[in-house]
């Protein structure tokens, strides 16, 4: 797959603006579901697809990347661009993954509070199945939280020394600290 050109332009910047938004937003979403249950299970199936799209165009960006770099004219600025630009899947992978654990938790909220009525499906204890005690427990939640508030705070500081770094490779040198006298 050519995800190099879009429309006959390079299509690297095109992701790279998805990718500096998504990711951010994915992880903010997935730390509010974290805090607040009720937020995941209102968001049901939302959360997870948003960490899938997440994950998926940051690997368009990472190839539409490697593409436009075999393009363009090497620099000791692109080659760290290039480098760091590889070290977010990992980030968005592992937000993906947490996106999932999370709207797993949150639909095992509801069934623990069907247990304690009497109507949940489960014969276990009441009804309430051992899954369910054990996601809805107050260490499970702590430990998801951790993990999701470090993953969450490394892709976003991520994305940003990996925009930093294009930004620097893409203008560094072009343009002019003061205005031009060629508007006209």
């Amino acid at each position: 797959m050519d995800v190099g050109l879009i429309n006959g332009l390079p299509s690297h910047p095109l992701f790279v603006h998805g990718a500096v938004v998504l990711v951010p937003l994915t992880a903010l979403v997935l730390v509010v579901c974290v805090l607040w249950p009720s937020a995941a299970r209102r968001l049901s199936w939302v959360l997870p697809v948003l960490g899938l799209i997440t994950l998926a165009l940051v690997v368009l960006t990472t190839e539409s990347g490697e593409w436009l770099e075999e393009r363009v004219q090497e620099s000791a600025l692109l080659e760290e661009h290039a480098e760091m630009g590889s070290g977010l899947t990992p980030w968005a992978i592992a937000l993906f993954v947490l996106t999932v654990a999370v709207w797993l938790l949150g639909r095992a909220g509801p069934r623990r509070e069907r247990g304690r009525s009497g109507t949940a499906d489960s014969p276990a204890e009441g009804g309430v199945s051992t899954v369910a005690r054990l996601a809805s427990s107050v260490a499970v939640r702590i430990e998801v939280l951790v993990i999701a508030l470090v993953v969450a705070v490394g892709a976003v500081i991520d994305v940003y020394r990996i925009g930093d770094s294009g930004a620097k490779a893409v203008w560094h040198g072009r343009f002019s600290t003061s205005e031009s006298d060629n508007r006209g």
